[in-house]
């Protein structure tokens, strides 16, 4: 049961980066708009989808899973500063949100799961 529970998890985090990816690119004014209000360009905001995608997609393949899972904790807790607006009820969703699934990142990392491809 252990393996279909990790592939589940891996493939609904792995969505959530997806669906990331697919919102910068159909309307990346809102990202682009939190990274110029903390003094960013907001081109940045193409390797951000980039990275999305790739790292959904190997999630998703159980490709690399430690340290992308890893890379991907990292990356909610930096991007949570951008939602960090305590006036904006939001906003302080996705920042909360962002150190939850930063939180079952590092459980994914540390996950012993027999069968993984770690290639």
């Amino acid at each position: 049961m252990e393996p279909v529970l990790h592939l589940v998890g891996r493939l609904l985090i792995g969505l959530l980066f997806l669906a990331g990816a697919v919102q910068k690119a159909v309307d990346p004014g809102a990202a682009q708009e939190l990274l110029l209000m903390r003094g960013l360009p907001a081109a940045l905001i193409w390797p951000a989808l980039v990275y999305n995608a790739a790292a959904a997609v190997a999630l998703a393949f159980g490709w690399k899973t430690r340290p992308v899972a890893l890379s991907l904790a990292v990356y909610c807790m930096v991007t949570s500063v951008f939602h960090l607006i305590p006036s904006d009820p939001w906003q302080m969703s996705i920042f909360v949100k962002n150190w939850a699934i930063a939180g079952g990142l590092l459980v994914l990392a540390s996950a012993p799961v027999a069968g993984r491809r770690e290639s």
